[in-house]
Parts: structure tokens; C-alpha cells; sequence
């Protein structure tokens, strides 16, 4: 564009030059030299003149090209902004619609999240309270058991006690009965020994005054003394009758001897028969004890069952709680969290006073509280936990007792006597 306008300022000024050559006053003629150079120099300068005018017409056409092409970038330009304008109104309207939409599916996200987790909870609490339920009720069966079972073993217990004090009083009945059959047989032993040997004694003297009298003359008169011996032995003493009057005392006496030996072995046998009695007895003593002891561990067994049970639900409304406390809507959803004070069993080895779970706590939405917990059925009036002493004594009755330490850690005390604690019962009465 300079390039040009300067052709063109250069042309003017040629015509100007020529114009001031050409109309200027004519001071002197021209000579012929001058005048072939001047018209060198006018020919010269036209075809500048006409080689800037062609400049000049493609610099016009060049100028009006680019201002075609300035007027074609800037529609395009215009094109360009107006697509862009209309893809980013496209774009946001899509975005719009898509959050509106994400906004929607959020909302329905979070009722049916709300409306599960209601669900959720509810199912749980139901859940929960049907275990507590069946908790009571075994808790509430196996007291009754237990109750029974102690009762019948308490029962057998008193009947065998009665027994054994009955055939202890046989027993010593039997003794003293042997005793007196003992002496009683020694003093009969010792009086018909005495009385065999008067007879041998009033058996010799006979014999020696038969020899007398067999020595003396036959017309010898009796004497007192035969006389008097008369009354005791055959009054026709011959040798014959006190021959088989001293076998007759000597088969009496065999008769006497048998007869304290079949007296004797009776004593044995009676004997022999209480005493497999009392073996028997102390048998089933033993037998009744390792009974209790296996009922005391059976209930022992259960208890820890009971306490496992609890404690694994425990855990799993600990593990629920949690999982709500981590979602993290407790808070925004409105609800109300209260924990539930739970009493525990009497059969339960866990201290009462041992804190609960967090996770005991109720749920509602409208800030409703609570969930009934059963109450104990049977009121012992005692402590829940109370732990067998050191020094092995009842936990009750404090009666001093040497039973294992394996015996159940608490007690009821009724009339005296020790219901739940056996072995403070049997093992005091040994």
C-alpha cells in the first residue's frame, strides 16, 4: 500500500512537472537536444505512469480481495461465535438437565435409603425384642428346671437321709443286738460248761462209789451218800445206763456247739447282708453327688450359654449401631438416640452393675424412646453375682462347707438350707 501511494504521489508530481513545462512561459526555445530528451523523459515518466496506473489497478484489486476476505473472516468469525454460542447454550441446557435429573435420582436415593433404613431398623428392633423374648422365656424355663431339679434332688436327698439314719439306728440296733447274743450265748456257753462239768464231776463220783460199791460186800447196807446221789442219777446206776447216760450228755453238748454255729453263721450273714446294705446305700450316695454335680455343671454350662448369647447379641447391636453411627445420618434424618437400661439375668455370671453396650439404643424418627425390656419373673432377693468366697463358705448362709470349687457362684437361701448351693448341704451333713 506505501509502494503504491508512493507511485502514485510520483505521478502526480510528473504532471505537475509537465503541466509547469508544458504552460509555463516560454523564456527561450527549447533546442532540438533538449526537446529529444525531454520527450525521452516524458515517455519514460507516461510509462511509469502507466506501469504505476497497473500497480495501482492490482493494488485495487488486491485491497478489494482482501476486504473480501477481511469481510468473509469476519462473517466467519461472526459464524463462529454464534455456533459457539449456540453449542454452549446446547452444553449448558444438557448440563442443566442432567443435574436437574441427577438432583431427582438423589432425592429418590435418598427416600428409598430413608425408607430402608427404616425398614432395616425396625426389622432389627423386631428381631431384638423377639430374642429378648425367648431369652425370658429359656432364662424363665431354666430357673423353673433348675427349681425342679433342685427340689427332687432335695426330696431324694432328705429320703435318702432318712434312710440312712433309719438303717444307721438298724444298724446299731443289730449291734447291740449282737452284743447281747454274744454275751448272752457266751453266759449259756459258760453255764452249760459249768453244768457239763458238775455232771462229769457228780458223773465221777458216782463212778468211783459204784467202784465201792462194787468192791464192798453185797450185804453192805446203802449209804446216805447214795442215798442223797439218788435224786440226780438213775436209782439202777449199772454201768450200761451211765455208759449211755454220758453219751446222751456228750450227743447233747455236739447238739449245743452245732447249734451255736448255725447261730453264728446267721450273726455273719446278717452281717455280711447290712453291710452290702450300707455299701449299696453309700453307692447311691456317691451316685446322687456325682448327679448333682453333673446337674450343677450342666446348669453351669447353660449359664455360660446364656451369658455367650447375650454377650454375641451385644456385639451384633454394638456392630448395627455402628454401622449406623458410620453412615453418618443419625444426626440429619431426625433421629432421636436413647439408651435402654437392660437388666440382667439372675443366672447371668456378669455383674450387674457392669455397664451395658452403646449399642442398646432405640431408634425413631419422631423422637419416640424406648424398647420394654421383660423384668425378672422370679425376684431372689439377692445379689445376681455373688462369687463363691475363698474360704469356702456359702455365699448365702455363710455355712462353712468343704465342697469343690467348682460349685455354682450364688445361692437362695430357704429355711436354713442351702437350695441352689448343694455340696454346702451334703458336704455339711458328712
Amino acid at each position: 500500500m506505501e509502494s503504491g501511494r508512493n507511485s502514485v504521489n510520483m505521478a502526480d508530481s510528473a504532471s505537475e512537472s509537465d503541466c509547469s513545462v508544458d504552460g509555463g512561459p516560454i523564456m527561450m526555445p527549447p533546442s532540438p537536444v533538449s526537446r529529444e530528451q525531454l520527450h525521452k523523459r516524458i515517455e519514460s515518466l507516461q510509462q511509469q505512469n502507466k506501469v504505476l496506473k497497473v500497480e495501482l489497478d492490482t493494488y485495487k484489486l488486491r485491497v478489494k480481495q482482501l476486504q473480501e476476505e477481511n469481510r468473509a473472516l469476519r462473517q466467519a468469525s461472526v459464524n463462529i461465535q454464534a455456533r459457539a454460542e449456540q453449542e454452549e447454550e446446547f452444553i449448558s441446557n444438557t448440563l442443566l438437565k442432567k443435574i436437574q435429573a441427577l438432583k431427582k435420582e438423589k432425592e429418590t436415593l435418598a427416600l428409598n435409603y430413608e425408607q430402608e433404613e427404616e425398614c432395616l431398623t425396625n426389622d432389627l428392633s423386631r428381631k431384638l425384642n423377639q430374642l429378648r423374648q425367648e431369652k425370658v422365656q429359656l432364662e424363665q424355663t431354666l430357673e423353673q428346671e433348675q427349681e425342679c431339679l433342685v427340689n427332687k434332688l432335695m426330696r431324694k436327698i432328705e429320703k435318702l437321709e432318712a434312710e440312712t439314719h433309719v438303717k444307721q439306728n438298724n444298724l446299731e440296733q443289730l449291734r447291740r443286738e449282737k452284743v447281747e447274743l454274744e454275751n448272752t450265748l457266751e453266759q449259756e456257753q459258760e453255764a452249760l460248761v459249768n453244768k457239763l462239768w458238775k455232771r462229769m464231776d457228780k458223773l465221777e463220783t458216782e463212778k468211783r462209789n459204784l467202784q465201792i460199791k462194787l468192791d464192798q460186800p453185797v450185804s453192805a447196807p446203802p449209804s446216805p451218800r447214795d442215798t442223797n446221789n439218788g435224786d440226780s442219777a438213775p436209782t439202777n446206776s449199772t454201768p450200761e445206763q451211765l455208759t449211755s447216760h454220758i453219751q446222751w450228755l456228750r450227743n447233747e453238748v455236739s447238739r449245743l456247739k452245732h447249734q451255736l454255729t448255725l447261730s453264728l453263721q446267721e450273726q455273719e450273714e446278717k452281717m455280711a447282708h447290712y453291710a452290702q446294705e450300707e455299701k449299696h446305700i453309700r453307692d447311691e450316695n456317691l451316685r446322687l453327688q456325682r448327679r448333682l454335680q453333673m446337674e450343677m455343671e450342666r446348669r453351669e454350662a447353660l449359664c455360660r450359654h446364656l451369658s455367650e448369647s447375650e454377650s454375641s447379641l451385644e456385639m451384633e447391636e454394638e456392630r448395627h449401631y455402628n454401622e449406623l453411627t458410620g453412615y453418618g445420618h443419625v444426626g440429619s434424618l431426625g433421629v432421636t438416640v436413647t439408651p435402654v437400661n437392660r437388666s440382667r439375668t439372675t443366672s447371668s455370671p456378669v455383674p450387674s452393675n457392669r455397664p451395658l453396650s452403646p449399642s442398646l439404643l432405640t431408634f425413631s424418627r419422631e423422637g419416640l424412646v424406648g424398647v420394654p425390656t421383660a423384668p425378672s419373673s422370679i425376684s431372689t432377693g439377692r445379689d445376681p453375682f455373688s462369687p463363691p468366697s475363698p474360704m469356702g463358705r456359702c455365699p448365702t448362709c455363710s455355712h462353712a462347707i468343704s465342697a469343690p470349687s467348682s460349685s455354682p457362684p450364688h445361692a437362695v437361701c430357704r429355711d436354713y438350707v442351702c437350695i441352689s448351693y448343694l455340696p454346702c448341704f451334703f458336704f455339711g451333713q458328712q
